[in-house]
């Protein structure tokens, strides 16, 4: 098969779908690398490495489209990529249609197959090409959060940590999947007084059992959240729902119940948020604020630490990117029911249901795709 591999042109995104070694590992068996010219200088990876791996460089975005049968990116495409995409070509990418209605509209039209990463999902209900870039982005919610709590920043002005005498930052945290374990445990590192809120009883207790004694849990509710919303400072949204819109946890009246610069992180961002006044941000310009509330709602967080992200993405993707490229994704969709998860949008119908549900679109059943 030929892989194509384009330069990430989001804002500040400065990942890449692939590294020189994943790229060896689909060259050797015989597959066909293009990957465009500079696409991986961003993480770290020179245009030498990849053709040392056996890839090609080829000059421009157009010509990676154009040539490739099976598009694998980091980030889904945006407006200037929609009329590159083609009728029947294979793009595998986190995509988060449920966020985004003139997205999936122009793959819809664009009769692609579009397998998404995010809802890629194991037997046991994990996503395991979400999580590594979960796990990223919930460290650094702690990391981006600490930093904006500086008065410098519009912060309150308060120390994650504390000091000898004086009390650390009360950090909440929604959600208790990757995002929210791993933030948990930054914060918790960190010193910080934190609270891990979820609706799943079991969930709760596992994370009282593996995190450390200065992390409570809590049953969320929005009673219980607006209990402690104003007694902390800095709140990190870690809500998902699997190819859905997250649910609203934090709504606009709520901000006037919080002191002011309380710090909001919003993870959830790239599936609309779950805080009701959250807008997706740049790391250009990642903040805003509204009733003295500041809001930190980067949409590709990871992509502010590439090198990191870009090694962690190809480890769990690998192994999916050369099945496809081994059987081609309808054989390798029929015999993977993971990666049959993760088709989204196939030649034109809508074929996962919350992405159907979430712009009021027709629902087309995946397995009429992938019958003999």
């Amino acid at each position: 098969m030929i892989i194509g591999v384009p330069k990430e042109i989001k804002n500040h995104e400065n990942r890449v779908a692939l590294t020189p070694s994943g790229a060896k590992e689909l060259t050797k068996v015989g597959h066909t690398v293009y990957i465009q010219q500079t696409a991986g200088e961003g993480s770290g990876f020179l245009d030498q490495e990849y053709q040392d791996a056996g890839a090609e460089i080829l000059p421009s975005i157009e010509a990676v489209y154009e040539s490739a049968e099976m598009i694998v990116k980091v980030k889904e495409p945006i407006a200037p990529e929609y009329d590159l995409v083609r009728k029947d070509q294979l793009v595998f990418t986190y995509f988060h249609f449920a966020s985004s209605e003139a997205l999936t509209r122009a793959m819809i039209k664009s009769g692609a197959i579009c397998l998404a990463y995010e809802t890629v999902e194991l037997p046991d209900r994990s996503l395991p090409l979400l999580v590594p870039m979960s796990e990223v982005a919930g460290r650094m919610s702690i990391q981006e959060g600490a930093k904006y709590l500086e008065k410098p920043m519009q912060g309150r002005g308060i120390l994650l940590g504390g000091v000898p005498g004086v009390r650390p930052a009360k950090v909440l945290i929604l959600g208790g999947g990757i995002v929210g374990t791993n933030a948990a445990k930054m914060a918790a590192g960190l010193g910080g007084d934190v609270t891990v809120m979820d609706i799943n009883l079991d969930r709760l207790r596992y994370l009282d059992d593996i995190l450390p004694a200065n992390v409570d849990t809590f049953m969320s509710s929005e009673y219980n959240i607006r209990s402690l919303i104003s007694t902390h400072d800095l709140i990190v949204g870690a809500v998902l729902i699997p190819g859905a819109k997250a649910p609203k946890l934090i709504t606009r009246d709520m901000l006037k119940e919080m002191r002011p610069g309380t710090v909001l992180v919003d993870v959830a961002v790239d599936q609309g948020g779950c805080i009701e006044t959250c807008k997706p941000t740049t790391h250009e310009s990642p903040t805003y604020v509204i009733d003295n509330v500041l809001h930190y709602c980067v949409a590709n967080m990871p992509g502010a630490v590439p090198y990191t992200s870009t090694l962690a993405l190809t480890n769990a993707t690998l192994p999916y990117a050369l099945q496809l490229a081994k059987l081609g994704w309808k054989q390798a969709c029929r015999q993977s029911n993971p990666l049959k998860l993760g088709l989204n949008v196939v030649q034109g119908d809508v074929v996962y249901q919350s992405v159907a549900e979430a712009f009021d679109l027709p629902h087309v059943a995946v397995e009429k795709y992938l019958q003999d």
